[in-house]
């Protein structure tokens, strides 16, 4: 009986750690898309990343649900959510073409803020005030980084903005899935549906692949599964209040790829913009972790 808080203490760890690798992964994930903009439309590079990742996501939906995880029971509703895993993604590298790799991942953290008020607004869950008072903090610190109105702002600065909300519109659509489908038939199928619906574009935008863009390629296919598989079973080992928060690690690794490969330093507003977004992100995160509906 005495081994139980250690055993829930290793867990927890565990959790930490995979949630610290997967944003890394994430993160050098981002910084080759980046490298990729110069040369290739966002929605090619989206299309290579998924027609070089489908086979790993198979063999991994294969190797921890069996069959049945390649199995879907509303097809439907993983096309939707490959749509809006396109326009997200394709979004988000358009921004990384004309900003620095921190600013961007700063303002993908208003994420949380987004699926707060999607569920109140969407799935009429209820949000008590202190989770509004949040909300309205996480978009406060959105408008420190991007600064509407200022001779600082930029209009690229909204591709990421718009990034974070449709990221928390795929999260909610995650509702809408069968509850007999595991976390490994929705990577499997968000995967596969995001390849047939990029390659749709494919004919309007397609540019031969330089033979030495092909590690870039399987780069983002690699680090792009291991990040989200990693985030994913980092759930699994321990609750979101404590796992949750250390997504914002990937700052650290943004704003360090950026200035070894780019020269990229974020000025102040950006951090303390980043400090607002990610405060309100962890209130809202302890705050649903612990808090009874009546009482949120």
């Amino acid at each position: 009986m005495l081994k139980a808080p250690d055993n829930r203490r290793s867990q927890a760890f565990t959790g930490i750690g995979l949630m610290i690798i997967g944003v890394f992964s994430l993160c050098i994930n981002d910084a080759f898309a980046k490298t990729l903009t110069a040369g290739y439309a966002p929605v090619q590079i989206l299309f290579m990343r998924n027609l070089i990742a489908l086979p790993i996501a198979v063999a991994v939906a294969w190797r921890m649900g069996g069959r049945d995880a390649l199995r879907t029971y509303k097809p439907t509703a993983h096309l939707v959510r490959g749509a809006i895993w396109v326009g997200a993604a394709t979004l988000f590298f358009t921004g990384l073409s004309y900003l620095g790799l921190a600013e961007a991942t700063v303002l993908i953290f208003a994420a949380p803020v987004f699926i707060t008020a999607l569920s109140a607004l969407v799935l009429k869950e209820p949000v008590g005030w202190r989770r509004w008072a949040a909300v309205l903090i996480g978009f406060a610190g959105v408008l420190i980084v991007v600064r509407p109105g200022s001779s600082t702002f930029q209009a690229a600065s909204l591709f990421p903005v718009a990034t974070a909300f449709l990221y928390a519109a795929l999260m909610i659509s995650a509702r809408w899935v069968d509850p007999r489908e595991s976390v490994w038939t929705l990577m499997l199928y968000l995967t596969g549906a995001g390849a047939l619906l990029s390659a749709l574009a494919m004919p309007f935008v397609w540019t031969p692949v330089r033979m030495e863009d092909l590690w870039l390629f399987a780069g983002i296919a690699l680090f792009g599964t291991v990040g989200i598989t990693m985030m994913t079973q980092a759930f699994r080992f321990a609750p979101a209040a404590v796992v949750a928060p250390f997504d914002y690690t990937a700052l650290i690794w943004a704003t360090l790829m950026g200035w070894i490969f780019w020269n990229e330093i974020p000025d102040f507003l950006t951090y303390a913009g980043a400090a607002v977004i990610i405060a309100s992100g962890v209130y809202i995160v302890w705050r649903e972790s612990r808090a009874e509906p009546d009482r949120q």
